[in-house]
Parts: C-alpha cells; sequence; structure tokens
C-alpha cells in the first residue's frame, strides 16, 4: 500500500467517530491534508486536536448536516478556500432505521437524504476539483444488502450502490474512480443502540458473523486508504464487503 500521501487533499465525511474518525486519522498520519465533515463540531474538533498530537498536519474542520442540500455548496466553498483541489472524496456520512420507529414517509425521506442524496450531491458538487486531480478518487461507504426486514436505510443504500456504479463508468476515462465500501457489522455508535447487551450481540455474532466477532472501525479504514492510491487505479465500479464473511450473496 502507498505510505506517503502528502500531496493528496483528502475529505472525509462522518468524521466525527467511528469509521471516518479512523480514515481521517490514517490519511492524516500518511502526510494527506484532510478535511472532515461532521455535525457535531466538539467531536471534530477533538479529532483535529487528535491528529496534531499524532504529529498530522492541522485538519480543516467543517461543520455541516449533509442532508440538507445547501450543505454540498457551501463544503465545496470550504474546500476551494483551503486547498483550492481535492484528490479524494470518502462518502462514509450515513444512517440507519432506529429500532422500533415506524416507517413514515418522513423517515423515508431522511434515510434518503442522507443515505443516497447526501453523496450524490457532494460528489456532483466537488467533481470538478476531482477532474483536476492526477487521481480523482470516491469512495462510497455503503452496507450489506441482504435485508431481513423492511429497511429504508438499506433501499437508500441500494440506490447508492447503484449510483456509484453507474457514475463509475462515465468518469472512468477521465482518470476518476468510484466505487463503495460495504461494512458489516462494525463497532459503533449505531451498533451500540442495534445491540444494547452481551446476550443480543453473541446470538447476531453466532448466526451470522463466520468470524466470530463484530468488526473495528479500523477494518474498514485501512480498505479505504488502499482505495484511494495510486495502486488502486484499475479498481472501479466495486462493491467490497468488510463483514467477516457475514454476506452471502452477491
Amino acid at each position: 500500500m502507498e505510505k506517503d500521501y502528502s500531496d493528496t487533499c483528502v475529505l472525509v465525511t462522518g468524521a466525527s467517530v467511528g469509521i471516518g474518525r479512523e480514515t481521517a486519522k490514517r490519511f492524516a498520519a500518511r502526510g494527506a491534508r484532510v478535511a472532515i465533515v461532521a455535525r457535531r463540531a466538539e467531536l471534530l474538533d477533538s479529532l483535529a486536536n487528535e491528529i496534531v498530537d499524532d504529529g498530522g498536519s492541522s485538519p480543516l474542520t467543517i461543520t455541516a448536516d449533509l442532508a440538507a442540500p445547501e450543505s454540498a455548496p457551501a463544503v465545496r466553498e470550504a474546500i476551494d478556500a483551503e486547498f483550492a483541489r481535492l484528490d479524494v472524496l470518502v462518502n462514509n456520512a450515513g444512517g440507519a432505521d432506529r429500532p422500533g420507529v415506524a416507517l413514515t414517509d418522513e423517515v423515508w425521506t431522511e434515510r434518503f437524504d442522507i443515505n443516497f442524496h447526501a453523496k450524490r450531491r457532494l460528489t456532483a458538487a466537488l467533481e470538478p476539483l476531482l477532474f483536476d486531480s492526477p487521481r480523482g478518487r470516491v469512495i462510497n461507504l455503503a452496507g450489506i444488502l441482504e435485508p431481513q426486514v423492511v429497511s429504508a436505510s438499506q433501499a437508500a443504500v441500494a440506490a447508492c450502490i447503484l449510483w456509484s456504479k453507474a457514475y463509475s463508468r462515465s468518469v472512468a476515462a477521465r482518470g476518476m474512480t468510484v466505487n463503495c465500501v460495504a461494512p458489516g457489522r462494525v463497532e459503533s455508535e449505531q451498533i451500540a443502540k442495534l445491540f444494547p447487551d452481551a446476550d443480543s450481540r453473541a446470538q447476531f455474532i453466532e448466526k451470522d458473523i463466520p468470524a466470530g466477532a463484530f468488526g473495528a472501525p479500523e477494518d474498514v479504514a485501512e480498505l479505504i486508504v488502499f482505495l484511494a492510491s495510486e495502486g488502486a487505479g484499475y479498481i472501479t465500479g466495486q462493491v467490497i464487503a468488510v463483514d467477516g464473511g457475514m454476506s452471502r450473496s452477491v
């Protein structure tokens, strides 16, 4: 894997916790100039301090709710003002259906806004910068598409995957790659809510995860960093699962 990203500008959304946070740290540790986006400013500030304490460059922090349509152009303006370029976009921001919540029209709209439209809008806003890069990369965090129940979030993830595949074909001739990373059950705030006790975790792991454990954010972040490398330039239009063998179909 490429070890030096010192001539690379990277934007990571949903960077305040979990996979996004670990991804930003790993890019910064390899020398990248990093921009981090999330809704909670205090968590972004703590991440920025952690990156600097670890020897990385001070990141650009952008507080924004990417589900709002006006956020994409605002993020583009901030990137333009700070970096005037962008090489890698990691569309990590997303959310799952809340347990027990009825799937009203409002919930369906919310899930599509954050899991699909936010990624689509931000990519479109930043496309000119990515086209100008000698190594344009878009990496969309999706999810495992093996639903057991009706899920607004998974329907939105399916839309994201289909859009990503089609979009990858339209931009490949420009030297830009577009891939999806599909985490399984990875330790996060959402997982803590879905599996609040040891028994529920153990039952799920025994039934669905051959590897015998939930994943860690580091497991996913390392793949994201690789997909941003020059060595991954011939990988595009793919959906790559990081799930301990949880997937049973493609």
